[in-house]
């Protein structure tokens, strides 16, 4: 193992110097440089496809929803072409709209790379040409529609083999396809293939090699691999050994959609002899061939084309997902050098998973809205989520986190997307036939909530399957943060790992229905942090079967005798509990220390004296009142950034309240002028003393 990882570490050393010396050439994405640096699945696309192998604008809607699947399965797309001389690793939705409508691309391999990068030329890379770059980037799992082969010897001469067999059998990459285009001689491919040392193998319960449009070709391939986690073992035992060629995974057609018919079949021949006649010879045959082909086919291969692709996306991704867990249970084990040492973090940076909602926001004009009518008011339109929040809040504030949700693949999340080029997006599941989360507010002339109603079943989908892929960066976070939106499952497998490595969580509610979600099981035992109202406190009381008030209290004395007692259950294993009560500010229960609460994390539960503080609110008349579905998010997603830069208790909590205060004064619930020097805890003057109250143990 000590061997297999070694030398794991020493390919991933040369590819990167590879590309230093290069970096010129190079232009890799934000997105995926961020996900290569922490070890998260990207999976390489082509851009052929969307230059040569489909007309505007099929080609790039194509390109678009395959990435939009590969998001969805938890990985990272890299579509690779070349713009003006420069190899792109991930494109832009400009660069693919760009390539999509060109006249001019070339169709770049292996050969052509040179010719192109020294012109200033842009193209499409075919399955080598994004082999190479791929490659060079780090990237271990490349989808694509189909290889080239060998062509059929009726037409072409023995020795025409397509540049894609022979960078497999010296690039190494696994590239997950449909098989061989089913106008070549697949008989013959497998030969040189087998010539190449290349290792193929069929995905699923047979070993019939797939003939793209086709399921079965006659053909056999040596291996098959039932399962993304086999085919990731495959791969992972190909990159342990050092072998310098790559990995042809086949994946039949869908049922559904394989066309295998005699309609097809006919098509085809009837492509290539006209093909033949036609003098189309070398590069240009394959396009012409699948052209005719849609034509004779009066739709259909295309059609057919475009789902296998889609497919193929689906389970590379899903191979891809699964290397990268399986990578990371080595580095875990103590492989390659990243694992926790005593008292040491690897990649340590913070773990926001929620949920992500377009709000509407509507605010009336006069003292009492009158229900059933027209009311007379203002509406505009932000951006939400507790999850969101919390990481847009952190970002503003230098602490940039890994925000892991999902949203629709419709017109919000566009929006909403493009409003948070700030945060790292990168973990984000854009999802097929499922609509973004949206929120409306109602909320009155003085700014308390009227009501609100919500679409956002989308935050089911945020699972365990797709959340575990980020298991390795959980581990070794420095903070996790969890909204309430989550599912039960994926709130459990959290803690589960955060308490296997000791890392803190903060539990963050989001409503009185949803603060129970920990306290169903033994995971609120793995939280450090809690930030409740009181109706959510007392949710959690219920959940753990204790009694509670059957009124709120009204009186802030009431609700300071009251804060305490239902905090108390809850510091035998949270380290603070931090309770908000609106425009009454913010009480903190937890170990005392030095005359108030201690927020630092422990490794150790300590038995010292606890106590609750009170930090009045900053004032804020109903008129300046904008917005208030952020201010608790910017409230604790301030504190978080405080305890993060090791401030004092006092320091966090004033650095939570200014925050909060600027959102209550925005339209947006994170105001978008948030920075670390607008709430510098010295920032006012105002501040009052803060209240301490002892709890008995």
């Amino acid at each position: 193992m000590l061997w297999r990882s070694s030398a794991f570490v020493r390919r991933i050393a040369t590819s990167s110097s590879r590309l230093g010396k290069n970096e010129s050439l190079f232009t890799i994405h934000p997105a995926v440089k961020e996900a290569l640096a922490d070890h998260r699945p990207v999976v390489a696309l082509e851009s052929t496809i969307i230059t040569h192998g489909m007309r505007y604008p099929h080609n790039l809607s194509t390109a678009r929803e395959v990435e939009t699947i590969v998001r969805g399965e938890g990985a990272i797309p890299a579509t690779i072409g070349i713009l003006e001389g420069r190899i792109h690793v991930g494109l832009s939705s400009d660069e693919l709209d760009f390539l999509a409508r060109s006249k001019t691309a070339l169709k770049v391999s292996r050969r052509d790379l040179p010719y192109v990068m020294s012109k200033g030329l842009s193209g499409g890379t075919t399955v080598s040409g994004t082999m190479i770059a791929a490659h060079l980037a780090g990237i271990r799992v490349f989808v694509t529609g189909g290889v080239g082969g060998k062509k059929e010897t009726e037409l072409y001469q023995a020795l025409d083999v397509s540049a894609d067999l022979t960078e497999l059998g010296r690039t190494s990459i696994a590239v997950v396809c449909a098989g061989v285009k089913s106008i070549l001689d697949i008989g013959r491919t497998l030969e040189f293939l087998e010539t190449q040392g290349v290792c193929v193998a069929t995905y699923g319960d047979t070993k019939s090699f797939p003939a793209f449009f086709s399921r079965q070709s006659g053909f056999t391939s040596p291996y098959s691999v039932s399962s993304a986690q086999e085919a990731a073992e495959l791969i992972g035992n190909t990159l342990d050994l050092g072998l310098q060629s790559g990995v042809l995974l086949a994946v039949p057609i869908p049922e559904e959609h394989a066309a295998t018919g005699k309609l097809i079949e006919d098509a085809i021949q009837t492509a290539l002899t006209e093909a033949s006649l036609k003098g189309v010879t070398g590069r240009d045959v394959t396009p012409f061939v699948l052209q005719r082909v849609n034509e004779l086919s009066k739709g259909k291969s295309l059609q057919a084309n475009i789902a296998l692709i889609h497919n193929n996306a689906k389970v590379g991704s899903q191979i891809a997902c699964a290397l990268s867990k399986l990578k990371d249970k080595e580095r875990l084990r103590g492989g390659i050098g990243t694992q926790k040492s005593k008292g040491q973090k690897m990649d340590s940076k913070t773990i926001v998973i929620g949920g992500i909602n377009v709000d509407l926001i509507a605010k009336g004009k006069t003292k009492k809205l009158l229900f059933g009518q027209t009311n007379p008011g203002s509406v505009c339109q932000s951006f939400g989520g507790v999850g969101r929040n919390i990481a847009d809040c952190l970002s503003r504030l230098g602490h940039k986190p890994l925000f892991i949700s999902a949203t629709g693949k419709d017109s919000h999340s566009e929006a909403v997307l493009n409003y948070c080029q700030h945060m790292d997006t990168s973990a984000i599941a854009r999802l097929q036939d499922h609509k973004t989360a949206t929120y409306c507010a109602v909320i009155t002339e003085s700014g308390e909530l009227s009501l609100g109603l919500g679409d956002m079943d989308i935050h089911q989908r945020i699972q365990e399957q797709y959340v575990s892929q980020y298991e390795n960066q959980i581990a070794s976070a420095s903070l996790v943060v969890l909204d309430g939106n989550i599912p039960v499952s994926t709130i459990d497998y959290v803690c589960a790992i955060a308490k296997k490595y000791s890392v803190p969580v903060w539990f963050e509610p989001t409503d009185a229905d949803k603060a129970c979600k920990p306290f169903l099981s033994e995971s609120w035992k793995s939280l450090s942090y809690t930030s409740p109202n009181l109706s959510e406190l007392c949710t959690m009381n219920r959940t753990l079967g204790l009694s509670t008030p059957t009124e709120l209290p009204r009186s802030l004395e009431d609700v300071l005798s009251c804060v305490p007692a239902l905090s108390r259950p809850l510091l035998d294993h949270l380290h603070c509990v931090v309770v908000t009560l609106g425009s009454a500010g913010v009480v903190l229960c937890g170990e005392q220390e030095a005359g108030t609460v201690n927020l630092q994390p422990r490794m150790k539960k300590r038995k010292g004296q606890l106590c609750a503080v009170h930090y009045p609110a900053l004032a804020v008349s109903s008129e300046e009142t904008v917005n208030v579905s952020g201010a608790g998010d910017s409230l604790a997603g301030a504190m978080m950034v405080g305890i993060l830069q090791g401030k004092n208790t006092d320091s966090c909590v004033r650095m939570g309240l200014l925050a909060a205060r600027m959102s209550l004064l925005s339209p947006h619930p994170i105001d978008p002028s948030l920075t670390i020097e607008a709430i510098h805890p010295e920032k006012s003057q105002l501040w009052s003393k803060p209240r301490l109250i002892y709890i008995l143990r």
